[in-house]
């Protein structure tokens, strides 16, 4: 199988749940060095039951640190995972992609971030928690409930809350936000931005800003599909949208990066404290295929040139350097280090 949602009330069942998927889709391809090749793992599953048994006490003390809670200076940050799915084949996601690259790609990256048996890229849907001391801020809500999604139809009109229970786990209850900040506004960025209580649609986090992009959303107001009506319009009629332009600044410790090219006002969200830096990409890059082809955009990519050179501009200002990158959508643990690799680039997870 190679779907996996997790939705455990518990929160110790739901750290080692989450575990076992880091591991299924992370571990072959951080091991394979010293034990086996990750082209093999899924050939024999007795022994990458064995391998996988072997390593999991030292991953799993690294899953704890580096997923659960990361320190950026006096910043924490807490992944919150909505789902875990293949989302779409190479040929179907990346139209660029070329037979021989996608054929090269498979032994770096099956089965931790290509699913062997379908293809999929495999994808993470989550937010980050972020606690500055003085802020409680959202990057991205995910897909959200009840939400008009017919093009894809996992995301439409799903029923599971889980996400919410997740977030209370980390000690964050929907009345502590202080600010959600969106990378853009697609549909699995922006959903648990509101809620469906008594018939309406209401935000999600009553005391929060949102803090959206000036050209994102007057494209999203001028296009006004449902998920305009559902996602953005309850924040705005309730007084707590702050639509700024793509170099914002709320301090410094969090600022707004321009990163165009999925959407014409795109933005990474860069994040400082006491020496240390992190950025999360959003959607600028979705799988840490696109590392090893920058040239690759997606099929969701509004403007695919711009989308391109961003990404390279991206990867080359952020590579061999200390600050952490957050990824969107990269399999789990989902944050590490961009390290230059010939003429393009490697994503190696941090630890």
């Amino acid at each position: 199988m190679c779907t996996h949602e997790s939705s455990v009330p518990a929160r110790r069942a739901s750290k080692i749940a989450n575990t076992c998927i880091w591991a299924k889709y992370s571990l072959p391809g951080r091991i394979r060095n010293n034990v086996i090749e990750s082209r093999d793992m899924h050939h024999n599953f007795t022994e990458a039951i064995s391998v996988l048994f072997e390593c999991f006490v030292q991953f799993f003390v690294i899953e704890a640190i580096q997923v659960t809670d990361l320190v950026i200076g006096n910043i924490q940050i807490d992944r919150i995972v909505e789902m875990i799915l293949p989302f779409e084949t190479i040929p179907n996601f990346y139209p660029d992609a070329r037979p021989e690259q996608i054929e090269a790609c498979r032994p770096m990256f099956e089965p931790w971030a290509l699913c062997p048996q379908t293809g999929k890229i495999i994808l993470v849907v989550q937010s980050y928690l972020v606690r500055t001391g003085h802020h409680t801020i959202l990057i991205d809500t995910c897909v959200g409930c009840d939400k008009t999604i017919p093009f894809y139809g996992e995301w439409n009109q799903r029923s599971d809350r889980s996400w919410l229970t997740k977030l209370a786990e980390s000690g964050v209850s929907v009345t502590d936000v202080d600010f959600v900040f969106c990378t853009h506004l697609h549909c699995d960025h922006v959903g648990w931005n509101t809620q469906l209580l008594d018939g309406r649609w209401v935000p999600t986090f009553p005391n929060a800003k949102y803090i959206m992009s000036r050209q994102d959303f007057e494209l999203a107001q001028e296009t006004n599909d449902p998920g305009f009506g559902e996602n953005l319009l309850p924040v705005v009629e309730a007084g707590q949208a702050r639509i700024v332009d793509t170099d914002y600044a709320m301090d410094e410790h969090i600022w707004l990066e321009p990163t165009p090219g999925h959407t014409p006002g795109h933005v990474a969200v860069g994040l400082a404290s006491n020496g240390a830096e992190a950025v999360m990409c959003g959607d600028l890059i979705h799988s840490p295929v696109q590392c090893v082809y920058p040239e690759w955009n997606a099929a969701s990519d509004a403007n695919p040139d711009q989308a391109a050179k961003t990404r390279r501009t991206f990867l080359s200002e952020n590579c061999d350097r200390e600050r952490l990158v957050m990824a969107a959508h990269f399999p789990e643990p989902s944050i590490g280090r961009i390290v230059r690799a010939d003429d393009a680039f490697r994503f190696i997870f941090s630890g």
